[in-house]
């Protein structure tokens, strides 16, 4: 059952919604490819990428945190507007730097915004999709001209290091948007959007602890209960099947045939998941936009993250349809349709290693890293 916000409906079908004026993505400098995971795991390259599409994923060093690298992208994307002021901060992660208090005010200090309204959205690997739910709502009711949405997750601080399941596949990232308020036929408007959830499946994807049941319960709970944990074959099935579901709901809404998508952007948990929803929309394997083979798992920061790295390499053109679906613990799902719009061009840092700090040296709105570690390959 696909749960839809009262409002959804006729906010959507007003001219009010959210427009894209800026992208970009960071990554940590710190690459772990297939032939240097753990020999205990006993997976080489090619079973690797067999099962899960992944060459390398990236890993934050210690110390550095989901703020740090949300500071990164946010940065880059205001750069990428033209440093706009913006009137509203959500950050979308299921990695905060702490349970309390949220992570968007932090990060709207850090970046000079000012006292602005600033708050966190929790829906895992479908933060993004909904966190874009939320600007939406926030733009179209007034409450503010311009919102920067930041996904950002650093699961390497999560993952058990006798999980290989689970180590194989999520890597450290982040992805920022700025929106502001535009009429819904402009390019880069947000034209449809289609939300779900279903808490019976809360134990799928889960960090049993950690919380207020441990804290409550401490007998309980053991040490390896504050690791992630996932049920990797039912996962599958339900999110290829929620994805599918969802990405018929929102093309509809919008309009849209599944041949009229241009672009077809899925969250990025393994390949043979986004080749699967492909298959069952379907949009031909041609206009998949996916950069999981060099990142990984990023969780909610894996469509921002692949949108912007896409942009970068000059793979999106104004006016090509957009098609998003994501899924997550919850379990939550969620997608969105719109137009990609002419940006300026998104400053890249590709793996040669070239220094990333002379991009930032070259547009001062980009604020200097938390550390100089940080400095890397997608910007």
């Amino acid at each position: 059952m696909t749960f839809r916000l009262p409002s959804a409906a006729p906010l959507l079908r007003t001219p009010q919604t959210a427009v894209l004026e800026g992208i970009a993505g960071f990554v940590p400098p710190d690459a772990v490819p297939n032939h240097a995971l753990p020999a205990a795991w006993d997976v080489d390259d090619a079973w690797v990428r067999r099962r899960t599409g992944i060459g390398e994923r990236r890993r934050a060093a210690p110390g550095v945190t989901t703020g740090d690298l949300a500071l990164e992208a946010a940065g880059r994307a205001l750069a990428v507007a033209g440093g706009p002021l913006v009137d509203a901060v959500i950050v979308a992660t299921s990695t905060p730097d702490r349970p309390m208090p949220a992570m968007a005010p932090r990060l709207t200090t850090r970046l000079g915004l000012g006292e602005i309204a600033a708050w966190d959205v929790s829906a895992a690997c479908s933060g993004f999709v909904y966190g874009l739910a939320a600007a939406v709502g926030t733009l179209a009711s007034g409450c503010a001209d311009r919102v920067l949405l930041v996904a950002a997750e650093v699961y390497s601080t999560l993952l058990d290091p006798q999980d290989r399941s689970a180590g194989i596949v999520f890597g450290d990232g982040a992805g920022a948007v700025v929106l502001r308020r535009g009429e819904r036929d402009e390019p880069g408007a947000v034209r449809a959007l289609d939300l779900g959830s279903d808490g019976s499946g809360e134990e799928l994807i889960q960090v049993p602890g950690g919380g207020a049941r441990e804290r409550s319960r401490p007998a309980e709970f053991g040490p390896d209960d504050r690791y992630f944990r996932m049920r990797g074959r039912e996962v599958f099935q339900h999110a290829v099947t929620r994805m599918t579901q969802s990405a018929h709901t929102v093309l509809k809404r919008a309009d849209w045939a599944a041949e009229d998508v241009d672009r077809f952007c899925a969250h990025q948990a393994n390949a043979r998941i986004l080749s699967a929803v492909g298959d069952r929309i379907p949009v031909p394997g041609e206009r998949h936009v996916t950069n999981i083979a060099r990142v990984g798992n990023t969780g909610a920061a894996s469509i921002p993250l692949a949108l912007a790295d896409a942009a970068a390499r000059g793979e999106l053109r104004a006016g090509e349809r957009l098609l998003l679906t994501a899924f997550g613990a919850g379990l939550t799902w969620g997608s969105a349709a719109l137009v990609w719009p002419e940006l300026p061009t998104v400053p890249h840092v590709d793996a040669t290693g070239t220094d990333a700090t002379a991009v930032s040296a070259a547009n001062p709105a980009v604020p200097a890293a938390a550390d100089p570690a940080l400095r890397t390959q997608i910007a």
